[in-house]
């Protein structure tokens, strides 16, 4: 049992530190690979009544070399076409997702580290209980084989 509270506090510990790490490494790499460019809506947007409503648009955008582009992305619903919108692209100047600012990265990435975590303490715990069982399994037919051996001895009454 000792081993099993050891790797769970050092292997939970260092599981969630690396993929809180490697997280926030991910992060860092989206923030500095993704860049903000303003698109021109080519189609407008259907208004609707839900204000969470949003519609995919035709758009075209200038990249930092000048070359324009054109592409889909989604927008909130209302908008007219001619009207500008924030588009993310990637490093090849595709459409991307906004990358995660420095405070929602640290929170997803301690997220992720927190759900390593509890997933490597979770299988040795699991694993540890399992060895338990199987050993106790094992003692108790030890006892019942040298209880066979000794029992019988125990039968007889002295005088």
């Amino acid at each position: 049992m000792l081993a099993v509270w050891v790797l769970i506090a050092v292997g939970g510990t260092l599981a969630g530190l690396l993929t809180a790490r490697a997280a926030d490494d991910v992060f860092a790499q989206q923030r500095a690979e993704r860049t903000p460019v303003r698109a021109v809506l080519l189609t407008g947007a259907p208004r609707a009544e839900s204000k969470s409503y949003r519609a995919l648009v035709k758009v075209r955008w200038t990249l930092a070399d000048g070359s324009t582009r054109t592409g889909t992305t989604l927008v909130d619903g209302g908008q007219k076409a001619g009207s500008t919108v924030m588009l993310w692209t990637n490093t090849q100047g595709n459409p991307t997702t906004q990358p995660p600012s420095g405070t929602d990265a640290a929170v997803e990435a301690g997220f992720f580290g927190a759900a390593s975590a509890l997933a490597v303490t979770g299988l040795t715990f699991g694993a540890g209980g399992a060895a338990r069982w199987w050993l106790n399994r094992r003692r108790i037919d030890q006892w019942d084989s040298e209880w066979d051996l000794v029992g019988p001895r125990w039968g007889h009454k002295t005088g």
